[in-house]
């Protein structure tokens, strides 16, 4: 089996890097991540630099916040780019702007390494559970080098196209379910200010044609007002950004997607960006009763 190193355990990488041990496969982490204590506890090995990590792996897996943190572990000093061998296979699975993955893409081709923008969703339900889905770009034969690991760590695996296409369709992900959210907490806002039991609004919702897996688990968490991150909205409103740009790279206008930033935005002017994105409610809620 491949030798994996893994760079980013957050929410999601942690999860996500727990299951390819349990699958089998040796695994390497950095020691100064926050959550190194628990992989190599469950088995992994532990480097101190990404470049000597990439040196002692035949792939190398990076889960990181947004294209700048992609671009110091891939291209910094004693980076990914410095010890990955000719051969190896390099899988981006963070969210970043589709213009630094084919950038990345190629700075790996000219180390003769294939690469795969390979973005998730499904949020820390999917990646704990292994039911993520994958959007992937790159190669056929890297896809298919990477389909293992991918069906260990999710259910639903696709390769979009070439390099840069499983960013651009995270994009779309993150428009849809981001105006999905703004959606079901204007409803239900709407729904709680009129007096209607939300419980059974959620369950008459749910067997009709509005239903969703986001009005299923946010609408739940809306009702609870659990708003614990699955996935944050800071990072949601970070992904909203790289959908905006790609829109006017491409002339397409994005109004919505707009509109749901702008809310986004407002939740974090009020210091609550460590909040789950479902609690765009919170915001809607607090402005109904002005």
């Amino acid at each position: 089996m491949e030798k994996i190193g893994f760079i980013g355990l957050g929410i999601m990488g942690k999860p996500m890097a727990l299951n390819l041990i349990k699958a089998g496969y040796s695994l390497a982490v950095l020691e100064s991540s926050g959550a190194a204590s628990i992989l190599t506890d469950a088995g992994a090995k532990s480097y101190t630099t990404a470049e000597e990590l990439a040196r002692d792996s035949d792939v190398v897996i990076t889960m990181l916040p947004d294209s700048p943190e992609v671009k110091e572990v891939v291209e910094g000093e004693q980076g990914v780019l410095v010890g990955i061998q000719p051969g190896s296979l390099f899988i981006d699975m963070s969210t970043i702007a589709p213009s630094t993955a084919k950038a990345v893409h190629q700075l790996m081709q000219d180390k003769r390494v294939e690469a795969l923008d390979a973005p998730v969703s499904g949020g820390q339900v999917g990646a704990e559970e292994g039911t993520v889905s994958f959007m992937v770009g790159g190669s056929e034969d890297a896809f298919e080098r990477a389909r293992p690991m991918f069906e260990v760590m999710g259910k639903n695996v696709v390769r979009i196209g070439e390099a840069g296409a499983g960013q651009t369709t995270k994009a779309c992900n993150q428009i849809i379910v981001g105006m999905t959210i703004q959606a079901v907490a204007e409803a239900f806002t709407l729904a709680k200010k009129a007096g209607v039991d939300l419980e059974k609004v959620r369950a008459a919702l749910l067997d009709g044609f509005a239903q969703s897996r986001i009005l299923d688990l946010h609408g739940q968490r809306i009702i609870d007002q659990n708003f614990q991150p699955g996935f944050k909205v800071k990072l949601h409103r970070k992904d909203m950004n790289i959908a905006l740009q790609a829109g006017r790279e491409f002339s397409v206008p994005l109004h919505g997607s707009g509109l749901v930033a702008a809310q986004m935005d407002a939740v974090l002017a009020q210091g609550e960006g460590e909040l789950d994105h479902s609690a765009l409610a919170k915001l809607l809620e607090r402005l109904s009763t002005q």
